[in-house]
């Protein structure tokens, strides 16, 4: 693997951060915090009209035509900024859904809005019993027309919605379908996600739905999902180190600034040796993914880096921080509790064990 990006994916991560940077300050995270939507929709804009919301989206639906790892380098910048943003939901899943497997008519209805920023779609693929390969929600096909039934929990961004994709399970397996958040026959419940996001619990009663791909959508969703949301964990722990760094660099005590007693320095070393473990396996499973080359084992390993090593990462920045790490009026905050969702976001890292022990214990030829 070669771990250098191009010039033009250098600059690309630069324009992205300065639009980060100069509008997801302090400030207006705490604004944005005390409003219902978690949703900058300035900073979602603007994004969408740099061409960042849409750079793996196809050219002739307002996309920018490139690759998954291009859309990877977004999604870092996006947790190193803590930004209230549905790229995860919006971009690296429905919309990568639906340019990969939609009919002409299905991106042309909901590509060029969700590239360009004016659109926020969705996806429902948490399942309550943990596994989001073993979708709960079962899909009926009567004639042409497919509909929905079940519950879904966590579904992120429902009330900025235009579109959902879900998962369910046909007579022939897990699939992938596209639905409409107002139809009557959907209902919802909110609450408030450890980040601070809105999520939903929705309950499909036969609810209309249109399919999406002829097989292999889930799968295939679950992995780029997976991926994105590795990476968006290796920016919130970068940074979340950085500004530890910088105050035990600067606070004193006993006439000594922390980072010069060895047990702070210690603990600081050993986070930085997980967050280097969590940004080598995430970028290892986005190129892997971008070269088109087979990444379940590498996704799987990236997961369980970014749900271990970033909790202890987060851990360790709010005990170096003191009862200072405890004030929400300091930013270090934000980066736990985004940890602390993202750590268990499809599947923790008891799950990812698992799934990596019975990969290497199949059969292999």
């Amino acid at each position: 693997m070669d771990f250098s990006f191009s010039e033009d994916q250098e600059a690309l991560r630069e324009l992205c951060r300065k639009i980060l940077d100069d509008q997801v300050t302090p400030e207006r995270l705490k604004e944005l915090e005390a409003g219902d939507d978690w949703f900058d929709r300035e900073t979602w804009k603007a994004l969408g009209d740099a061409g960042l919301l849409g750079l793996a989206l196809p050219e002739d639906h307002e996309g920018g035509g490139l690759g998954f790892l291009e859309l990877a380098i977004v999604c870092e910048e996006v947790g190193r900024a803590v930004a209230p943003l549905p790229v995860l939901p919006s971009i690296a899943g429905a919309a990568l859904a639906i340019a990969e497997f939609g009919t002409d008519a299905q991106r042309s209805r909901w590509l060029p809005a969700a590239a360009t920023g004016d659109a926020v779609l969705t996806v429902a693929i948490e399942e309550p019993q943990g596994d989001p390969r073993l979708p709960v929600v079962t899909a009926r096909r009567n004639a042409d027309a497919w509909s929905l039934t079940g519950d879904k929990h966590l579904v992120p961004a429902v009330h900025l919605a235009s579109g959902i994709v879900a998962s369910a399970t046909t007579e022939h397996g897990p699939a992938l379908f596209l639905v409409d958040p107002t139809d009557t026959s959907l209902t919802s419940e909110r609450s408030i996600a450890t980040d601070g996001q809105p999520v939903f619990a929705l309950t499909f009663a036969e609810t209309p739905a249109e399919r999406l791909g002829d097989g292999g959508e889930l799968p295939w969703l679950l992995a780029r999902l997976t991926s994105a949301m590795c990476v968006v964990q290796a920016g919130v722990s970068e940074r979340a180190l950085r500004i530890t760094a910088d105050y035990v660099s600067t606070r004193e005590q006993f006439d000594h600034p922390l980072a010069a007693f060895q047990a702070v320095s210690q603990r600081a070393a050993d986070a930085y040796i997980d967050v280097e473990a969590i940004r080598l396996t995430a970028w290892q499973a986005a190129w892997r993914i971008s070269e088109g080359l087979p990444a379940e084992d590498e996704i799987t390993i990236a997961k369980w880096w970014a749900a271990e090593g970033g909790s202890r990462v987060a851990h360790t920045a709010q005990h170096l921080h003191g009862g200072v790490g405890a004030d929400v009026d300091y930013p270090i905050h934000r980066y736990f509790w985004w940890t602390k969702m993202l750590e268990l976001s499809l599947g923790g890292p008891s799950a990812q064990l698992r799934t990596l022990g019975a990969s290497l214990a199949g059969p292999h030829d």
